[in-house]
């Protein structure tokens, strides 16, 4: 373990693999799989430790789809992007859910208080690759739109724990405090009351951490953050503070949420804001031909981003109603950053924006779905989102010669859920997205059909 390094070029590009990080985890939990025991039905617990984990993989087809990706974390383009170029099938994963290993403990300290911990590494299965959602934007440095892979923005950024990594303290009657790299609290929120429970395959809010990460998908988990959780009766309370002016953070980061949970009906509604956010994307031909800009780098638009969010569900017999709202303002950066910084995973940003909304952009997403248990074991969901973007160009427009113009985006899917064991489940569905007018400026297409087939285990 001493002589496990983590290497970096430049003080740019880490290079990572999932066998350095399956040589970690075997020495870190060394002879643990021999005496773990299984404590119940879904998990293996010893000494208050426990050792969890999901494989989720398919078969996907796509009427507009792009090559497979190594790093970015849903390896396909599920929702049309820009680059959603022929039709393809190929192998896939994470349809429903990020593949992950992680660890979570919780000790008891006294009659009140419990220590708790919790850590998470995401990897794609077609790969064996830690999930690496900058890493994929470099892959398309320089690349003709047409010939690019899938590839994204991301909070998962190839590092060892890119999912979670916290610990804290626990009380039932005082609430939970946690600090570390952990869900943004609007996050949480979309896990909760997507009906696709933020399935990359079938939800573009879970396929894109944007709901999640008020504005920017790269803060759907917030590095170096304190989140406060509690629970009394009915209600709820949350809020969280990201530290700014850090690797991977320029800015702070302040959210609220509170809701209630009551026979059968829950509501939450969240407010946040965001300094300084990154949306990292890929070098044109023409960027990477200006002088000093290292090959390995990325670009970035910079916001300062204000979020609020409502959203709802009820059960009742066997049905699921769920749905939300969420209003995004994006303007320039009150602090603007200057090029030549290390962003999240230590990825070299060498060419920055910090200009991009004349007015500020506002971005409103909706959802609304319904799910029905036909058995205790058998599902079907259904789910509609939307996208409104407003005209925050000098010049309003409503077409799609420009990003800046006033565009829509929606995305319908259907899917079939079966679980064989409480570990094991197969699932199939499709969903169609299309885009309009700002929203699908420079794309290739502006729609696509994604059929996809496949299986999940969890332990």
């Amino acid at each position: 373990m001493n002589k496990f390094v983590r290497k970096q070029i430049h003080g740019r590009t880490p290079k990572r693999s999932l066998l350095s990080a399956a040589v970690l985890v075997g020495i870190s939990l060394a002879g643990f799989a021999t005496i773990v025991q299984a404590a119940d039905d879904t998990s293996l617990t010893w000494n208050g430790i426990t050792l969890y984990g999901t494989l989720d993989v398919g078969v996907a087809y796509q009427s507009h789809g792009s090559p497979l990706s190594q790093d970015f974390y849903p390896t396909l383009n599920y929702i049309i992007a820009p680059n959603s170029n022929k039709s393809i099938t190929t192998i896939a994963s994470n349809g429903l859910s990020q593949s992950k290993v992680g660890v979570r403990g919780l000790e008891p300290l006294n009659d009140m208080f419990s220590f708790i911990f919790n850590l998470e590494m995401g990897f794609n299965p077609t790969s064996g690759k830690l999930a690496d959602a900058p890493k994929s934007l470099i892959n398309n440095n320089g690349v003709a739109l047409a010939d690019r892979k899938t590839a994204g923005d991301g909070s998962r950024a190839g590092q060892f724990f890119n999912g979670a990594a916290y610990a804290g303290l626990s009380s039932k009657d005082w609430g939970t405090f946690t600090i570390g790299r952990q869900n943004a609290l609007f996050l949480d929120n979309i896990v909760k009351y997507d009906p696709m429970n933020a399935a990359y395959a079938f939800s573009i809010i879970g396929y894109s951490g944007v709901a999640g990460g008020m504005g920017a998908t790269e803060d759907a988990r917030l590095d170096d953050s304190v989140k406060y959780v509690f629970k009394h009766d009915i209600f709820h309370f949350g809020a969280m503070y990201q530290f700014g002016k850090s690797d991977g953070s320029p800015g702070e980061s302040w959210s609220l949420d509170a809701g209630i949970d009551y026979a059968g009906f829950s509501v939450d509604a969240a407010w946040g804001q965001k300094k300084d956010a990154l949306a990292a994307a890929s070098l044109s031909a023409a960027q990477l031909a200006l002088p000093g800009i290292p090959h390995d780098s990325l670009a970035a638009t910079v916001s300062d981003n204000e979020a609020w969010q409502i959203a709802a569900s009820w059960t009742g017999g066997p049905f699921k109603a769920s749905g939300g709202y969420e209003h995004i303002d994006y303007s320039n950066p009150s602090l603007p950053v200057a090029a030549g910084f290390a962003g999240l995973g230590g990825y070299w940003i060498s060419i920055v924006n910090n200009a991009a909304f004349p007015h500020d952009k506002e971005l409103q997403i909706y959802w609304a779905g319904l799910k029905y248990n036909f058995t205790k074991d058998f599902d079907i969901t259904g789910a509609w989102y939307g996208y409104d973007q407003n005209a925050y160009g000098a010049v309003k427009c409503s077409t799609k010669a420009a990003g800046n113009c006033s565009g829509n985006e929606d995305v319908w899917s259907l899917r079939l859920d079966y679980r064989f064991t409480k570990r094991f489940d197969i699932y199939a569905g499709a969903a169609w997205s299309k885009v309009s007018d700002g929203l699908s400026s420079g794309f290739l297409n502006t729609s696509t059909t994604t059929v996809m087939g496949g299986f999940r285990f969890n332990f």
